[in-house]
């Protein structure tokens, strides 16, 4: 359409100031916004205007209204190593209307989050995380308070060792089926594999074997690739550098794409493990039976407890969501990592055919009497730790620390990536050296609780008291899955298809993207102990016949 009138031209003109004229006017806004939410910091999230002359701990300079957010966009671990070293191991920076404190030193981070954890054991309730997709509830998000005092305590129940240990063998299971799954999948040996799927279905049916009872029976069943879809989704919406929205306040007036998926995030959580919820519940009433898991066990103490269906829907949302992801991804880093190092490999197979023997597979007793493999395991979590930010705490009260001010409200976040890639502690950081962990025979739990917060051997599981409370029963399932491996497969890299270990999939929680190696048995019992000896049989003669 041509259009030649003048007086529609005008007409556009004037349409076109008065656009320009109210974003104008909306920018103003949110550029005066921290001063009219009563926040006592320069429009940078700097200093406060007067805190008996003290200021909050230096940091970058960010832009109006977005503050640092559009630097943390790619690679935003990197950005804040690089922030590290030029302010130090505590330093601040502004997210939108948000003040961030950034922890990157373990001293630091025992200071704040256990000796003062009555200060800094709160959430920051998100828009997106904790109001849209979890609705004021879910352990992660909860703020301090009786609610998550209660999902806390029901969670425990069954995540504390003795739990773990009742339900061990279910552990050892899902282990062993992927070990079957691997070298069929692989063909003994002779077809490339990506284990990613398998790793995810092996944490998926742990989770759900623990919170309702059931498992899938292949990686092809639609409750894998839907449930797996779920985690990364929430990942995606929810990490403290995933969306602008939490921190700009106007946005969250507004139907904008990560709110519209927030929502529906949050419909499908409920709809998936609520509705599994509902299903066991119709199971209870007609009189059949249910495996003890959790939903039985929230179903049973639901007036007790006074859980409504959400509760109940959001709490289990909240131990899928976290006890598949961590576990799963370190199984996928261990896989893309190992083929590598091969003299790395050898020297834990050596390991293992000594203590553990070819008839049979590792178990958990054995970790004891394997410590390079052990070791093996604390180097990728801190090479390759998932989340690379801890969940974030709140200060619940002014603060201050070493002479620097931590206003109450301000989110205080673990930089894990720079406390894991100190030179000062780690040699050579870079590197994959399992070396570094051979005299370190502490589990997660052990170490997460020594008194030197320097001899800790990671910080993948937080600290404090909002510390992962699934950090046992994740530990047990990254021990089977990859001492099985080492013991089962040689890993080989495939010379066509190299390996990025640089490029990742997820913002908040992160794996590899995918890629495909070589599974190839270490010796004829591999088959056997795994009981497909008949079935290697069989394929051996199809080859022969091709």
């Amino acid at each position: 359409m041509l259009i030649d009138s003048p007086h529609v031209l005008t007409d556009i003109a004037r349409s076109a100031q008065g656009i320009a004229a109210m974003a104008a006017l909306i920018l103003g806004i949110l550029w005066l916004l921290p001063f009219l939410s009563g926040h006592s910091y320069d429009v940078f999230g700097r200093r406060p205007r007067d805190k008996d002359s003290l200021s909050i701990p230096d940091g970058p300079l960010g832009l109006p209204i977005v503050g640092s957010f559009p630097f943390l966009t790619h690679y935003p671990e990197l950005t804040l190593h690089k922030w590290r070293k030029r302010f130090g191991p505590l330093y601040s920076m502004w997210l939108g209307n948000q003040l961030f404190v950034i922890v990157s030193d373990p001293g630091i981070a025992k200071d704040l989050m256990v000796t003062n954890g009555a200060v800094f054991s709160s959430r920051k309730e998100m828009f997106i995380k904790s109001q849209i997709v979890f609705a004021g509830r879910g352990i992660t998000a909860t703020p301090y308070n009786d609610r998550w005092r209660k999902h806390r305590r029901i969670a425990t129940g069954w995540l504390n060792l003795r739990a773990v240990i009742d339900y061990s063998n279910v552990l050892d299971y899902e282990a062993t089926v992927m070990m079957k799954n691997l070298y069929l999948t692989g063909k003994g040996g002779d077809a490339p594999i990506n284990p990613q799927p398998h790793a995810g279905r092996c944490s998926l049916n742990n989770m759900l074997t623990i919170v309702f009872g059931t498992r899938t029976d292949s990686i092809d069943n639609p409750l894998v690739s839907r449930a797996l879809m779920l985690s990364r989704e929430f990942m995606n919406c929810t990490g403290p550098v995933s969306n602008l929205v939490d921190f700009v306040t106007p946005l969250q007036w507004l139907p904008t794409s990560m709110s519209i998926r927030g929502k529906r995030l949050h419909k499908d959580l409920v709809e998936t493990y609520g509705g599994m919820i509902k299903d066991i519940e119709r199971r209870m009433n007609a009189g059949g039976t249910v495996p003890d898991c959790l939903a039985k066990t929230m179903i049973l103490s639901r007036q007790e407890e006074e859980l409504d269906h959400l509760d109940m829907a959001i709490l289990a949302s909240a131990f899928m969501i976290g006890g598949v992801e961590t576990t799963a991804s370190i199984m996928q880093w261990f896989s893309a990592l190992i083929p590598a190092y091969p003299d790395i490999q050898l020297k834990a197979q050596v390991e293992l055919d000594r203590v553990v023997g070819r008839d049979r597979l590792p178990t958990v007793e054995d970790e004891q009497n394997l410590p390079f493999c052990h070791a093996i395991i604390k180097e990728v979590e801190r090479c390759h730790n998932p989340f690379w930010l801890g969940t974030p705490h709140v200060a619940s009260e002014d603060f201050v620390y070493e002479g620097h001010y931590i206003p109450k409200d301000t989110v205080v976040i673990l930089n894990t990536y720079s406390m894991h890639h100190d030179p000062e502690r780690h040699v050579n950081p870079h590197d994959f050296d399992p070396e570094r962990y051979i005299k370190d025979s502490t589990n997660n739990t052990e170490s997460a609780n020594l008194a030197n917060p320097y001899d800790r051997d990671h910080w993948m599981f937080g600290a404090g008291r909002r510390i992962c409370p699934g950090m046992i029963v994740a530990e047990r399932e990254i021990w089977l899955a990859i001492s099985r491996m080492l013991w089962a497969f040689d890993m080989v890299e495939i010379p066509e298809e190299p390996i990025d270990l640089k490029e990742y999939d997820g913002l908040s929680g992160r794996s590899p993207v995918p890629f495909r190696i070589k599974l190839i048995p270490r010796h004829e019992n591999v088959a056997k102990v795994l009981g497909l000896e008949q079935l290697k049989s069989v394929v051996e003669s199809e080859i022969l016949n091709v």
